[in-house]
């Protein structure tokens, strides 16, 4: 990461036109690589979807056995939309349908190829995932904080202090905690690898046991703090 990111990243998202000092930076080798990984994340994670698709949707879903239990997944026809454990299957159900207004089908083959990447994180095979991501129903400020935490790679943490430094935002590592703590897509937008200040674990939507197992997978030393 560089002094850069908030930036790249307003710059990206359309919030914000580049400077003189972005442009100069970007005509160099460091910054030419770094603007083209954060359009990869970008590209990827379809951060926006279709604002103009149809109020009632169909979403798919299935279920799978890990390490850290049944993990739930959901996706519509624009990327994945959720992914949850620490939940029943009918609950799970229920708050798709009511906070995404859509009608929820269960469908092994709409969510193979997240499946398939799963398994692979679990096993050890894979530490990024490359599948689009529908994150339109999250705010503007929570799709920021999500991309900024989708570029710490396994091993690593950083604090929400310095995701807030990365958006442009360095005041907001409370606003940070809340917007990671609401993360529709943990593990594959690892939130887990983001502590609170002071290199304390802190609070995760899964629980600080899961949020553990994660990063001792992942093979990173904040797994014992």
């Amino acid at each position: 990461m560089t002094r850069h990111d908030d930036e790249l990243i307003a710059l990206l998202l359309g919030d914000r036109r580049r400077s003189a000092a972005l442009a100069r930076w970007l005509g160099t080798l460091e910054g030419r690589r770094e603007l083209r990984a954060y359009r990869r994340t970008r590209d990827l994670q379809q951060l926006y979807g279709d604002a103009g698709a149809a109020p009632r949707r169909i979403i798919y879903y299935c279920a799978l056995p890990t390490p850290i239990g049944r993990v739930f997944v959901a996706a519509s026809e624009t990327g994945l939309v959720r992914v949850s454990f620490r939940q029943s299957e009918a609950s799970f159900v229920a708050e798709l349908g009511q906070r995404l207004g859509a009608d929820v089908v269960r469908s092994p083959a709409r969510t193979a190829d997240i499946v398939h990447q799963l398994r692979a994180y679990f096993a050890g095979e894979r530490r990024r995932f490359d599948v689009r991501l529908d994150l339109r129903h999250t705010t503007p400020f929570q799709r920021r904080v999500l991309m900024a935490a989708a570029r710490v790679p396994a091993g690593q943490v950083v604090s929400y202090g310095e995701i807030a430094r990365r958006i442009g935002q360095p005041h907001g590592s409370r606003a940070v905690g809340q917007a990671l703590g609401h993360n529709p897509i943990p593990i594959v937008i690892p939130c887990h690898r983001v502590v609170a200040a002071g290199e304390r674990i802190g609070g995760y939507g899964g629980g600080l046991g899961i949020k553990r197992k994660l990063l001792r997978l992942e093979g990173s030393a904040a797994a014992s703090w």
